[in-house]
């Protein structure tokens, strides 16, 4: 089967495989995070961070897995793989949140993988952004209640490339879902050449940001248990959803529509919001109807061509 992610898919796999090969110890001694700009060498990643501080730095990181984190309260700081997707973050998360927390001016997380993140309220994710521009590229979120939650910061963005999400999500928790990322009210979310797959429950994408650039995606719930929507706008958006390439499992929580425009009510305009060039099916032996866009507004959103299977409505209002 054709489909406009494919080259994509295999670069974020090749991320996944070489973290699969790591050795469970430090791979460079005792000194595995080097700030590159002073030479420091630091035996742990929050060390390193502080060294930082306010200013602007960037932070290498040796191959190895790393049952560490960090808080990141201001500056600017690069989080680089010296060997994409070989250095892992097993399970470690501060002030009961996420392995890396932030709320500085900026931060860009390059070829890290993150995993196995769990904490008490059931929200424990690799990145869990409370401020400031986030941008993250080759990196994998997997096997954690979240990839990516982020709080509130209308003045600032996230960008997400080349980047894959496996087996995130949870609906366990007593205050609600758990996500692949979640998304606040943040001026403006960009998630391109990305593959979420296998959830393990919520939603695969959801965002309150005002505007959205979702597009060359790869949403594959064949594998996914109790799992929602693919994409939740849920105070609505403007932007673009764009040659996506959606997959709905059997096993789902909720099958009633693939994306979704203002569930939880219109915060947000999504007259702008144009969804084209998609293609959307479901996985083998699957038969059920289900919607592509569920619209709970009466906002005209531009649905353009899009390849939908049979028993797929392109869309209705709710």
């Amino acid at each position: 089967m054709d489909s406009p992610t494919r080259p994509m898919l295999a670069a974020t796999t090749l991320v996944a495989l070489a973290a699969l090969t790591l050795p469970p110890a430090r791979a460079q001694g005792n000194a595995p995070f080097i700030v590159t700009e002073t030479g420091q060498s630091f035996t742990r990643l929050a060390e390193a961070v502080n060294a930082i501080g306010d200013g602007s730095g960037t932070i290498v990181i040796a191959p190895g897995r790393y049952r560490d984190c960090a808080v990141q309260s201001a500056g600017e700081i690069r989080y680089v793989a010296t060997q994409p997707g070989q250095a892992v973050f097993d399970g470690g998360a501060c002030e009961g949140k996420g392995t890396l927390v932030l709320r500085g001016r900026a931060a860009s997380v390059e070829g890290l993988v993150f995993a196995n993140v769990r904490v008490p309220d059931f929200n424990g994710a690799g990145i869990r952004l409370e401020k400031g521009n986030l941008t993250v590229s080759q990196s994998w979120f997997r096997d954690s209640q979240q990839g990516i939650l982020a709080g509130v910061d209308t003045a600032s963005t996230i960008t997400i490339d080349k980047s894959t999400f496996t087996r995130l999500g949870t609906c366990e928790g007593p205050g609600g879902c758990a996500h692949s990322i979640y998304i606040g009210d943040y001026g403006a979310l960009s998630v391109t050449r990305s593959r979420f797959e296998q959830g393990r429950g919520g939603h695969y994408a959801k965002s309150r940001s005002a505007r959205v650039e979702i597009v060359g995606n790869s949403f594959d719930d064949s594998a996914g248990r109790g799992t929602n929507y693919m994409i939740d706008l849920p105070g609505g958006a403007s932007g673009r959803i764009a040659n996506n390439w959606f997959v709905q499992g059997a096993d789902k929580e909720n099958w009633s529509a693939f994306i979704t425009v203002a569930p939880e009510g219109k915060q947000y305009s999504s007259a702008g919001l144009v969804i084209e060039g998609n293609d959307a099916r479901f996985s083998p032996g699957v038969s059920r109807t289900s919607t592509f866009v569920a619209n709970w507004t009466d906002d005209p959103v531009q649905i353009g061509t899009n390849r939908l299977a049979p028993g797929l409505k392109v869309e209705d209002r709710r």
